[in-house]
């Protein structure tokens, strides 16, 4: 069986899909395992406050909840972002599809980066489109507003909000025309994202996974580890 070294050097279209998983080395807790999001106590469930239905009727516990778990602002690219950064430089990577929020792949260095859930680097006031910075949610206290008075809310895919078109069709275009295909740090259990790995088509199929996902018999090498440590190694 190749190598994981071997399929990289021989493929020339390198696509990075990539979880929570990827960010956890970083040390932003992820959603679905023991210890991640989803599985702490609050009255509300995370992803009942998530939902763009409870940003609406319950802003400012929506906005207490974010700050508080959602900007981890001090976060910093790990070994995993910085390799993909560095083969797109080199002309091996296309793209990275993501379903992170937090931007280290951009923070990296890596330009092309379709974000299928948004990024808490946008954030919009709902009254006059007013841009803001992450960086100005976080100072804030209470519903963030903007001059004018109007309600900002944070670029993030809220589950029953679809991703933007331009973010769909430029990930799955990105997919197709890839020879390897790397799905890292996701459990392969939240659509439509995870359904998008069915638009590959080329020669090496990876996964990279703390645990096992409904992938795994699919894939033509499967590494049960941290994806900053296997891609820090390479």
């Amino acid at each position: 069986m190749m190598t994981l070294r071997e399929m990289i050097e021989e493929s020339k279209k390198i696509v990075f899909f990539g979880g929570a998983g990827v960010s956890t080395e970083s040390g932003i807790p992820d959603f679905r395992s023991e210890d991640g999001l989803y599985r702490q106590k609050y009255d509300v469930s995370p992803e009942t406050m998530l939902s763009s239905d409870y940003f609406y009727s319950h802003t400012e516990e929506f906005y207490r909840f974010y700050r508080d778990k959602m900007l981890p602002l001090q976060a910093e690219p790990n070994a995993a972002h910085k390799k993909l950064a560095q083969w797109e430089r080199e002309g091996k990577l296309l793209a990275v599809v993501t379903q992170n929020i937090d931007g280290l792949h951009q923070k990296a260095g890596s330009k092309r980066v379709y974000e299928l859930h948004g990024s808490v680097h946008r954030n919009t006031c709902l009254k006059c489109g007013k841009k803001f910075s992450a960086e100005y949610i976080a100072r804030g206290e209470g519903i963030s507003r903007c001059e004018c008075g109007g309600v900002i809310k944070p670029d993030v895919v809220q589950r029953e909000i679809p991703s933007p078109h331009a973010t769909v069709n430029g990930a799955v275009r990105a997919i197709g025309q890839a020879d390897m295909l790397i799905v890292a740090g996701t459990s392969l259990t939240v659509y439509p994202a995870a359904g998008f790995v069915d638009y590959f088509h080329g020669k090496y199929l990876v996964l990279i996974n703390r645990d096992a996902t409904p992938l795994d018999g699919r894939c033509d090498l499967v590494l049960h580890e941290k994806v900053g440590k296997v891609l820090g190694e390479l």
